[in-house]
């Protein structure tokens, strides 16, 4: 019983971050287009390492919100440690109340990098977040340290997806370090702009 109702809050909890991004993502477009801000336009990306551990294929996630790529495709990684740094120079734009997930732009590029799978469910227990929504962060800089064995003990995985929200503006993602083992801030993927 107590299984069926977490996974049923599960399942209502992904369906919840898919409407906050994708209202986000329709307000912030309207506003950007009222003010006449344009953000700088960029051809190509490149997405470093944001934590120590073995890259793998969003495919290989299990969990069908990230298999099935519905919030994106991307990468994710298996941490071996509990750090994550930024992969990217932008600004947060959303950092989830439970602590366990991020948002962030740059450019006209929105990803979303999620520690570990079901980890809502510890409602931010052992994770210590160390930015906030609006903050302009570089690439390597620290958003977050936890506990990775808390981690592993009351999560469904520890594994790590980072996808790209906004699909519609991606031609192409290159996942350049597949099934390796990489250290903080290496060049990890390149996403490849409309």
């Amino acid at each position: 019983m107590i299984k069926i109702i977490e996974k049923s809050y599960i399942k209502v909890y992904n369906r919840y971050i898919r409407v906050i991004f994708l209202v986000w993502r329709i307000e912030m477009g309207f506003l950007s287009k009222l003010l006449g801000k344009e953000d700088k336009k960029i051809e190509e990306l490149v997405i470093n390492s944001y934590m120590k551990g073995k890259v793998v294929a969003i495919t290989e996630v299990p969990d069908p919100v990230f298999s099935q790529k519905m919030m994106g495709d991307g990468f994710a990684i298996i941490p071996e440690e509990g750090k994550l740094l930024s992969p990217v120079s932008g600004e947060i734009i959303q950092v989830f109340p439970t602590k366990h997930a991020f948002g962030i732009k740059t450019g006209d590029v929105e990803l979303l990098i999620h520690v570990g799978l079901e980890t809502v469910a510890m409602k931010g227990e052992g994770f210590d977040v160390l930015v906030s929504a609006g903050d302009k962060v570089e690439v390597g800089q620290a958003l977050l340290t936890y506990d990775l064995e808390l981690v592993k003990e009351k999560a469904k995985d520890i594994i790590t997806p980072c996808v790209v929200t906004n699909m519609d503006i991606v031609e192409d993602i290159s996942v350049l370090k597949l099934n390796e083992t990489v250290d903080f801030s290496q060049e990890v993927a390149k996403i490849k702009l409309k």
